[in-house]
């Protein structure tokens, strides 16, 4: 698989669904694929309105939209949340209200989606429930007082922050919910080196765009990449499925180990759970992006610039991840039961 510099739509521009406008910008810039998903402080992060997190209240019940309800199906029932980045409070109301979670603590670096997180939950009767909370990050809650974080409707980088600065809090609960924003392949690596095993992932299409939502625990080691680690490679992933269009049966211990880091850095870039459980959304999400490239291809090619064959080579190496990634698909299709 051709190596590629950090370069995933997942944190540009078809995170929205939209390829067109990128491909009509001026050939030979090159500036709308290789637009930089830049991290913004948390006062920067924007809101969702209220229509679309939650489609519709009644009571304590809330019909939460697509991308949130994701969210709420990964905790693990009887926990204790803490949703940083809360905005209007409808992830808490909606499980707590629910019986999901026996408790809550709602915390924003903002004061305006704390005000109306309150104005909420007084609404619906939850106010000794769930407690809201002025905090950057997870400076304002306690160590041991929740079980589940939920960190949604931000950038990668910034969540990286989060978790970092409060790296002893987040080990010691019994799961994160993480929905990055952007920087996915960054924060998976990120997620990895600091002892968090992601054991699910799921994506959604809503209005337009792509959410991808992942469940971590720390100090669990988990998946196929673990195993072919602990076995020289000799796994499931190294020895069964599809490595850029090749069936991954090498010899050698060191191909074997060539071939897993190949592994790791596809799965960083489009997530191990969802190409494994060949998930819907991301073949949506890869079939956009890669016609999205195409045209990008073409514009660029046309200019005929150094600036833009370099920029070339980058795309080329993109088709080639997602060719990859593609792979999954066809492989159960032709070689596994269905």
């Amino acid at each position: 698989m051709a190596e590629m510099a950090g370069t995933i739509g997942i944190a540009g521009q078809c995170m929205t669904g939209k390829c067109v406008r990128a491909a009509e910008e001026p050939a030979g810039s090159g500036a709308a694929a290789e637009r930089p998903a830049v991290s913004r402080a948390v006062s920067e992060r924007p809101t969702e309105s209220g229509a679309t997190a939650a489609k519709c209240r009644q009571g304590n019940k809330v019909t939460l939209s697509g991308r949130l309800q994701m969210l709420a199906d990964m905790v693990t029932p009887g926990n204790r949340l803490v949703d940083v980045g809360c905005d209007h409070g409808y992830l808490s109301i909606s499980l707590v209200g629910a019986g999901i979670c026996p408790g809550a603590i709602a915390m924003d670096v903002r004061e305006g989606p704390l005000a109306a997180a309150r104005a909420h939950i007084a609404e619906a009767g939850l106010g000794d429930y769930i407690d809201v909370r002025l905090s950057d990050g997870l400076a304002g809650c306690g160590q041991g007082e929740a079980d589940t974080l939920v960190c949604a409707g931000m950038g990668g980088r910034l969540m990286e922050r989060i978790l970092r600065e409060g790296l002893e809090k987040a080990c010691r609960m019994r799961e994160l919910i993480l929905q990055p924003q952007s920087e996915l392949p960054q924060f998976r690596v990120f997620l990895r080196e600091a002892g968090f095993a992601v054991i699910d992932e799921n994506a959604v299409f809503e209005d337009g765009k792509y959410y991808f939502a992942m469940k971590a625990v720390y100090g669990l080691k988990t998946g196929k990449m673990e195993e072919g680690r602990e076995t020289g490679g000799h796994s499931e992933a190294a020895a069964g499925e599809p490595v850029n269009g090749r069936n991954g049966s090498g010899g050698q211990d060191s191909d074997m180990t060539e071939e897993v880091t190949e592994w790791q850095r596809l799965y960083d870039l489009y997530g191990e759970l969802l190409l494994r459980k060949r998930h819907p959304v991301l073949m949506q999400y890869l079939r956009q992006r890669e016609g999205c490239v195409r045209m990008l291809e073409k514009s660029l090619a046309i200019a005929g610039t150094r600036k833009a064959e370099k920029r070339l080579s980058v795309l080329r190496c993109e088709l080639e991840d997602i060719k990859a990634a593609l792979a999954f698909y066809i492989h159960i299709q032709k070689h596994l039961p269905t």
